[in-house]
């Protein structure tokens, strides 16, 4: 099973099957449909609600992600990938990443699933900006 990252707006259908992750559908229009919803990866809406800063967030978020487990949150995804004929699976939410200050959800889960898995998770959208290299 391969699994990537991308935003619902910069995701095209060459990526592979789109994976909703978020609480909420997105509020317009996709030029897509979406072909499924990982629900033990998607953020609590209380988890959302809480402000959080990054460190914070993502503290909580493995917290949700260990009390599921890899075994049930692998499990989830391999059911979503054979309903889609074994296509990659593309994890799905708001955020780009190319703006200073960023971050998302599906950055921490892609390192967690590397720590549980060894497996990389790529980014198929806009990755996060880096500085510009220093003159001194």
């Amino acid at each position: 099973m391969e699994i990537a990252t991308c935003t619902y707006q910069e995701f095209t259908p060459s990526m592979g099957a789109p994976i909703r992750t978020t609480a909420g559908a997105p509020r317009w229009p996709l030029g897509y449909q979406l072909a499924g919803h990982a629900k033990l990866i998607t953020p609590t809406r209380e988890l959302l609600a809480a402000d959080l800063p990054e460190d914070a967030y993502e503290f909580s978020y493995r917290r949700i992600l260990n009390g599921h487990g890899i075994d049930r949150i692998h499990t989830e995804l391999a059911r979503l990938a054979a309903r889609n004929a074994g296509a990659r699976l593309v994890l799905l939410c708001f955020d780009k990443l190319d703006k200073p200050g960023n971050w998302c959800h599906r950055s921490m889960l892609a390192r967690w699933w590397v720590e549980q898995t060894g497996e990389e998770v790529p980014e198929l959208g806009s990755k996060p900006a880096t500085p510009p290299p220093s003159l001194f």
